[in-house]
């Protein structure tokens, strides 16, 4: 009964899911694929591919109808994703893995629409992209340290604590390249990736710990996932800062710059950039 519980917030939306993929397969076939707008436009995502990360953008549609026609803000849904966030770190922390996994789902399905809702009504802000980028990362400390307190007392804390590490340099990483205008956005463990496997994992480890025989797999199956999470963003991070440095200094030399300003030595924008930065961190 206690499997089955855990099981039960996904048996309607599973099969809502293997419908709606049937219809999209079926469509797809037949060469009238459903149209999602944006999604040629969004990079697809390493782990599911063009093909899934359209299908997940389609079947979140309907919710975004509904958004357009109350004309919700999408500010509404940037806090409700944060909301959730806190939900899930708070029910992981208590050992509630199965809540806590499927509030990690809503949340992320909520911060995909509200960009989408931005768009889709026309008013996308800087303010608004502020508030969603600060709330995504917030987002995912506050579950991610619901993992380093669920594992205080197990050799898998160093997963967590690297799961948060990398996790947070993917972005950050991010954030600067576009502090010198670049993008930096590619990568094998991005956001939707990162969310993928560590709920999957926390539901997994639920179930395992369901059954008194299978109890004691359940801290290596979350353990596991959060390692494979902190080892591919880690990597994602390096790469991403390789193909930034790498793409400066070939700007630098194209420009007759020097090397040394792509570390922000000698080059006052970058300067000006930090210390623009550091005002702000003070206001907060």
């Amino acid at each position: 009964m206690e499997r089955l519980a855990i099981l039960a917030p996904a048996l309607v939306p599973a099969a809502y899911m293997i419908v709606m993929f049937a219809v999209y397969v079926v469509r797809t076939a037949a060469g009238r694929p459903p149209a999602v707008g944006g999604a040629e436009s969004k990079r697809a995502s390493a782990l599911f591919g063009r093909f899934l990360t359209t299908y997940f953008l389609w079947l979140l549609q309907p919710i975004l109808q509904v958004g357009v026609r109350l004309r919700l803000s999408p500010n509404t849904f940037t806090l409700a994703s944060l909301a959730f966030c806190l939900g899930a770190a708070v029910a992981i922390a208590t050992h509630h893995l199965a809540t806590g996994a499927w509030l990690y789902v809503f949340a992320g399905a909520l911060d995909i629409l509200d960009g989408r809702l931005a768009r889709a009504t026309g008013k996308p802000t800087r303010a608004g992209a502020f508030l969603d980028s600060v709330g995504d990362r917030w987002g995912e400390l506050l579950v991610l340290s619901g993992f380093v307190w669920y594992l205080r007392d197990s050799a898998w804390l160093g997963a967590a604590v690297l799961a948060i590490a990398g996790s947070m340099m993917v972005s950050y990483t991010r954030a600067r390249g576009e502090g010198v205008g670049l993008t930096l956005d590619g990568g094998t463990m991005q956001r939707a990736e990162r969310v993928a496997i560590v709920a999957m994992g926390a539901l997994v480890t639920a179930w395992f710990e369901a059954g008194p025989a299978t109890a004691e797999y359940g801290l290596h199956v979350i353990g596991a996932a959060l390692l494979i999470t902190g080892v591919g963003a880690t990597m994602t991070a390096l790469g991403r800062w390789y193909s930034g440095y790498r793409r400066l200094v070939e700007m630098d030399a194209a420009a007759g710059g020097e090397p040394d300003e792509v570390r922000g030595k000698h080059d006052g924008s970058a300067r000006a950039s930090r210390a623009s930065e550091d005002k702000q961190l003070g206001a907060w």
